[in-house]
């Protein structure tokens, strides 16, 4: 049976099989009846988050999602438009640095996934340092059963060495070399035709929710 969500993944198929202006021109009711159906999820997800993390709670979808046509200036890759959909929901706005709740749609490469990305060199230390001051508490966070069970990896690059300024025998250093402090759960295009997604998703974002606090609470005393 044909779920709400295979309206996205359908039209997002073919505008990465046919990513052209004109094409897009010719199929833009499909593309609105896609972004339709993402922001009503959206808007679902945003409400049960706020059931466990009520900074969420004034949060518009409007606030979360992004513009659907690629910025080209600085990518070999041409192609004017995304091959996903994805919201960011986060408390103090999509483009802050302070930690949030991403979802991300697109086939074959879906995820849950939230911390904070791209972070200025002063607060990356500023949360390295943390991470070393409060290690027991880190680890209790981030070597907690189901939380490794959904987020194996921190940060989407990480250093090979010990970071600058911080000592090369510091006993977990796997915490220090990540370069952003973000974490992803990758879940397959079925996890989102289930009638239980929001349910699932809500599960797994509860789980991110003690690493995301630990993280702002050094983030928000410098944003």
């Amino acid at each position: 049976m044909r779920t709400q969500s295979d309206i996205i993944f359908d039209f997002l198929k073919r505008i990465a099989a046919h990513n052209s202006r004109e094409w897009f021109a010719e199929h833009r009711a499909e593309y609105e009846e896609a972004r339709t159906v993402f922001e009503q999820m959206t808007e679902r997800l945003i409400r049960r988050i706020m059931t466990f993390d009520e900074s969420v709670k004034h949060v518009q979808v409007k606030d979360c999602t992004y513009r659907f046509y690629r910025d080209t200036r600085f990518s070999e890759d041409k192609s004017p438009y995304k091959r996903h959909l994805g919201a960011y929901i986060n408390a103090r706005g999509k483009k802050s640095f302070h930690g949030g709740y991403y979802f991300h749609l697109e086939p074959g490469g879906c995820m849950l996934a939230g911390g904070s990305y791209c972070l200025p060199a002063d607060m990356l230390r500023a949360v390295r340092q943390s991470v070393v001051d409060e290690i027991d508490e880190f680890r209790s966070i981030v070597e907690d059963g189901e939380f490794r069970r959904y987020f194996p990896v921190i940060g989407e690059q990480r250093l090979k060495t010990a970071p600058k300024g911080f000592p090369k025998d510091f006993p977990y250093m796997e915490y220090l070399r990540p370069k952003d402090y973000s974490v992803a759960c990758c879940v397959p295009d079925d996890f989102f035709r289930t009638d239980d997604w929001l349910d699932r998703a809500e599960h797994v974002f509860r789980v991110m929710k003690p690493y995301i606090d630990f993280v702002n609470y050094t983030i928000d005393d410098m944003e």
